[in-house]
């Protein structure tokens, strides 16, 4: 039986490497109907091998390559991107279960963003050092020198877009890379290296390789490689980081979380639930920087969950192709099973108080018209009140549609309580008033904050993570600097060598 995409294999030497061997093969499965849609060659050590070859024989002439043609060619895919957007969006939701109505207007333009901005930034001479003159006969300067080969290993919660928030800095700064999707969601990066070679990227500069976790371990010891930049949860980031760090490689590591998201006692109710629903239901939830603990004041919180129930009539979900859709199907089985036991959990264990969903089949897959949904993916939205720190769906990020609320009495209480973990991805506060707004962000600990809003993260703002979550940022001008090295000269100019050897 034909599947809907083609098969994928390794992507090097600027092409799908269709005959190369393959170590095994498994199917990507659309999680609205749990039905495969493409097959999905694995990539062996020996192809690992090729495809890492394949970039270094073609990093001396991209890295010598000006960065102001580097900036042209990057800006040619992106062009290309933007041109097939709603192409790439239907495989995004084919791949991830996510609505089309979000990867038509996030997943690709965001990444593409990205593209762009790297582009610009290299363009406009990103790529050059500093000097200092340090007395009249002597200066310092420094030079960005590109890294070589480096890995890229992707999620599979933002398949596209992670992909270009690796790539795009890594290309732009002059080295090549191989890249590595998530076994679950692995349709994009075919397309995207395709994408790039139509706009000019010689072969060998952005290459595929195809698996699971092991594809990935191969490929961060691998010798050849200069960096490991991966993006994944806490505990696999560590082992990734750990096996990086050891053969002296350069990482950066974007992890998971268990972000707070605090609504101060001046909120607006409207504002604070719509900001709350953004950061626990958005991508159902599958978001690491998600707000899964909600801080609601105590003579707050009975207002906010009458708000927070009437406005969850608004997520809908369904036909995933639909433009009213906004919900979709968790990307897995594994991960399905996973989020439907902590909300058991919740239930049984750490009684929390379930305001709305559970884990129950949704009531609207009976009638609806796809009967192919019904072997899906798909959760209830689900709120839990009266939660307390030490509740297990509190402490572990559950990376589904779970919002847990708690309530607190003083804005020293709810920091204290906020940054009571060994993560720190990210954290907002929602108020009226601007000047605690900042005294309350300072004080919380994590790499990415909002106010007033939830999620955005646009090209130019740097974003990493504290603590346990990750190491270096992506996007903005540092992210530019997490792919060069740094090379600083002296240059003496006197007419004679200092030196305490001389003569008395």
């Amino acid at each position: 039986m034909s599947l809907p995409y083609a098969p994928r294999y390794a992507y090097y030497d600027g092409k799908s490497q269709s005959t190369s061997p393959s170590s095994s093969s498994f199917q990507t499965i659309d999680p609205s109907s749990a039905t495969p849609i493409a097959d999905i060659h694995s990539t062996s050590t020996t192809a690992i091998d090729s495809a890492v070859k394949s970039a270094q024989k073609a990093f001396p002439a991209w890295s010598a390559t000006p960065p102001i043609e580097r900036a042209r060619i990057l800006h040619r895919a992106a062009a290309i991107l933007r041109a097939r957007n709603d192409e790439l969006a239907r495989i995004e939701t084919s791949d991830t279960g996510k609505p089309f109505s979000e990867t038509s207007t996030v997943d690709v333009v965001t990444g593409a963003d990205v593209l762009e901005y790297f582009a610009n930034l290299v363009g406009g001479g990103g790529m050059n050092g500093e000097t200092a003159q340090l007395r009249p006969d002597a200066w310092v300067y420094t030079t960005k020198n590109s890294l070589g080969v480096c890995a890229g290993i992707g999620a599979w919660n933002y398949p596209i877009q992670i992909a270009l928030w690796k790539s795009a800095p890594c290309l732009a700064a002059g080295n090549c890379m191989v890249y590595k999707p998530s076994e679950f969601t692995p349709l994009h990066a075919t397309p995207l290296a395709e994408i790039y070679a139509e706009a000019g990227v010689p072969p060998g500069v952005f290459n595929v390789v195809q698996g699971g976790g092991d594809v990935g371990a191969y490929l961060t010891k691998h010798p050849d490689i200069a960096k490991v930049s991966f993006t994944g949860q806490v505990a696999t980031g560590r082992k990734v980081a750990g096996s990086a760090a050891g053969e002296m490689k350069y990482v950066t590591m974007e992890l998971g979380g268990k972000s707070a998201c605090v609504i101060l006692p001046d909120a607006d109710i409207d504002q604070a639930v719509d900001g709350a629903m953004m950061a626990n239901f958005f991508s159902t939830g599958q978001v690491c920087t998600n707000g899964t603990r909600v801080f609601v004041p105590s003579a707050m919180k009975s207002e906010f969950e009458k708000r927070l129930l009437e406005k969850m009539a608004h997520i809908r979900p369904g036909n995933l192709h639909d433009p009213a859709t906004n919900f979709g199907p968790l990307v897995s089985k594994a991960h399905y099973d996973k989020v439907i036991s902590c909300i058991n959990h919740g239930i049984k264990s750490d009684k929390a108080t379930l305001l709305c969903g559970g884990p129950e089949t949704p009531a609207w897959l009976a009638s609806h018209t796809d009967k192919s949904y019904q072997n899906g993916y798909w959760v209830q939205p689900t709120v839990f009140t009266d939660c307390t720190d030490d509740m297990k769906i509190v402490q572990d990020e559950i990376f589904g549609p779970v919002m847990s609320i708690l309530a607190y009495d003083s804005v020293d209480e709810v920091v204290r309580r906020a940054n009571a973990t060994d993560v720190g991805l990210a954290a907002g506060v929602f108020t009226n008033d601007l000047n605690l707004a900042h005294k309350v962000i300072a004080k919380l600990e994590a790499g990415i904050t909002w106010v007033n809003t939830w999620g955005e993260s646009p090209a130019e703002m740097s974003v990493g993570g504290w603590k346990m979550s990750g190491v270096g940022v992506e996007n903005g001008k540092k992210g530019l600097e997490a792919w060069v090295r740094n090379k600083s000269t002296l240059v003496e100019m006197g007419g004679a060598v200092p030196t305490v050897f001389a003569k008395l």
